[in-house]
């Protein structure tokens, strides 16, 4: 019990007590809290094969609506009634649910709705920084592509000037053709790159540079964090779906409505 997440209390007389994280009052093992075949004898007579495992009645449960969930699965955990616990069960384990239960504690998470939204506003906002900073990488790309471009076109532009005093003479080209091909492309991808505005002094693009390098910086650090809070948010719900029973046709009906 201790490996699968539990606290596990020794009282008088050799009574043992139970708590699941987050519970506050500790369920003490006997026959008289959880149902019969469950007193510490009865427990040991099964370990020796003295006598069957109880019985347990099969149950499907929806999502719950206005109940506590976090009261709910502490239950289902302690009474491991049901065959969406057995399905749960064979792929997943109780410290999975012992850090689901230890989330939604933190997150004061009560009721399912509120977990969904939880999860659903976690995606969301992991896509929308994702978003965000291909956009602040890509202006952070064009701004340093200008710049290089402005210097490529500052040192050809002197050869581009003689080319057009020796009126456009042959003999200058011949000489001078590879500087006059790179003038002609960077002029080319300044313009496409300015997209009809004025260029900017160097020293513009220099602190825009800084900035965008600060920004992309910046939400790097709040992207890892999103991405974290999404991938716990999403599993939380994923191992709360499959303790709960829920199908993907209840989510969809849940969502119709």
């Amino acid at each position: 019990m201790e490996a699968s997440g539990f606290t596990v209390k020794h009282g008088r007389g050799s009574a043992i007590s139970f708590l699941v994280p987050g519970q506050e009052r500790a369920t003490r093992l006997r026959a008289s809290t959880l149902g019969d075949g469950y007193d510490p004898e009865d427990i040991k007579a099964v370990i020796v094969g003295e006598r069957p495992i109880p019985e347990q009645p099969v149950s499907v449960s929806a999502a719950p609506r206005r109940v506590n969930l976090i009261v709910d699965i502490q239950e289902r955990l302690r009474s491991g009634k049901g065959a969406a616990y057995a399905r749960w069960a064979k792929v997943y384990n109780l410290k999975q649910m012992a850090a689901a239960l230890q989330f939604m504690q933190e997150q004061n998470i009560t009721e399912y709705d509120q977990l969904s939204a939880k999860a659903e506003d976690a995606v969301s906002r992991f896509h929308a920084l994702t978003e965000q900073l291909r956009r602040t990488e890509a202006d952070l790309s064009a701004t340093s592509e200008l710049m290089g471009a402005v210097v490529r076109y500052a040192k050809t532009r002197p050869v581009f000037d003689g080319y057009k005093a020796a009126k456009y003479s042959r003999k200058y080209l011949a000489e001078h053709e590879t500087e006059l091909a790179d003038y002609r492309a960077t002029k080319a991808t300044m313009g496409e790159l300015l997209g009809g505005e004025k260029l900017p002094k160097m020293a513009e693009l220099k602190e825009k540079r800084r900035q965008l390098a600060a920004q992309k910086k910046a939400l790097y650090t709040e992207y890892r964090s999103a991405q974290e809070e999404m991938r716990q948010a999403v599993a939380v719900k994923a191992n709360i779906d499959h303790l709960l029973g829920v199908t993907d046709g209840q989510r969809k009906k849940k969502q119709e409505r």
